[in-house]
């Protein structure tokens, strides 16, 4: 058997444990982009966290999964930023964002997004997040509940045991070793392309690897969340349709009939949307219609 096998296998573990699109690799190089783009760094945490602000309006954060960044959301930031403030950010360790001496852990990376809303004086936003993001998104809702307006969870389940067993085995095969074999793919370019130290490209991999290994279950804090919240998954995505409802019925999702008049409906909303899976979901022209109409729809 030639290694080119093990190779394009280890790279497509490595993609299916970061939970992001190969093909997704478009950047925005700092300071230029969508119309009256701005870019900085805000001290938070012990990180230099790099943000970019489009468009004017209430402010959306934008939260990339796994290997990725805010370059992920390219395709739909300027059809979000049309009548919004979008602020895309750079998670530690990823893109322009670089390493501090900390593991990964979705509670501290949702620390560091409320500590870079007080720094950047935005009291409240809607938070969107996919699949590392996500879990990112959940946390600060959590942790924050008062800094968040709206919830949006895209591709990502609340507990760590509900995604497939093939995707669990993916992410027990991922760790430092691949990161020289995942130099050959489109992620690796663009990670090199910006980050500010590309050589941490291997810790990037090794805290990854750790921490999407990490177990956890999040289903009373869920069960406690206020705000009106959005589950958006493909219906081929990497959790199984039974997990997505359970996880919506925990956000009081589908427990009865809404009546004629919508009186029975809770505040959470759930999108599957068509012919998608984990891998593609940023590319579907239906993801951002979705988010529009759900963060623009009036609260319950």
């Amino acid at each position: 058997m030639t290694s080119a096998y093990t190779t394009r296998r280890t790279l497509l573990l490595g993609t299916v444990a970061a939970g992001l699109a190969i093909t997704r690799t478009t950047t925005f190089p700092q300071g230029q982009g969508t119309s009256g783009l701005r870019t900085g760094y805000a001290p938070v945490n012990g990180l230099k966290m790099y943000y970019e602000i489009h468009g004017t309006g209430e402010p959306l954060l934008l939260l990339h999964g796994g290997l990725g960044s805010t370059a992920t959301f390219a395709d739909m930031i300027p059809l979000l930023a049309k009548t919004r403030q979008v602020i895309g950010v750079d998670l530690q360790a990823h893109g322009r964002t670089a390493d501090i001496d900390r593991p990964f852990t979705y509670e501290a990376m949702a620390d560091d997004i409320a500590a870079l809303m007080t720094y950047l004086q935005i009291p409240k936003a809607d938070v969107l997040g996919y699949s590392l993001g996500g879990g990112v998104a959940l946390q600060i809702t959590v942790r924050h509940p008062m800094m968040v307006r709206k919830l949006a969870v895209v591709s990502t389940p609340c507990k760590h045991s509900a995604w497939y067993p093939e995707v669990l085995a993916a992410m027990e095969h991922m760790g430092p070793a691949m990161a020289e074999q995942m130099k050959a793919s489109p992620l690796y370019k663009t990670y090199a392309s910006v980050a500010p130290r590309p050589d941490d490209w291997t810790v990037l991999i090794t805290k990854l690897s750790v921490g999407i290994k990490t177990d956890y279950d999040w289903s009373k804090e869920v069960a406690a969340i206020k705000a009106p919240t959005l589950l958006i998954f493909g219906d081929a995505d990497a959790v199984p349709p039974a997990h997505i409802v359970e996880f919506y019925a925990l956000l009081g999702g589908g427990q009865k009939d809404a009546g004629w008049d919508g009186s029975g409906m809770s505040t959470a909303r759930l999108a599957i949307l068509p012919g998608v899976t984990h891998y593609n979901m940023l590319e579907s022209p239906l993801l951002p219609q979705v988010v529009v109409g759900f963060l623009d729809s009036a609260p319950k």
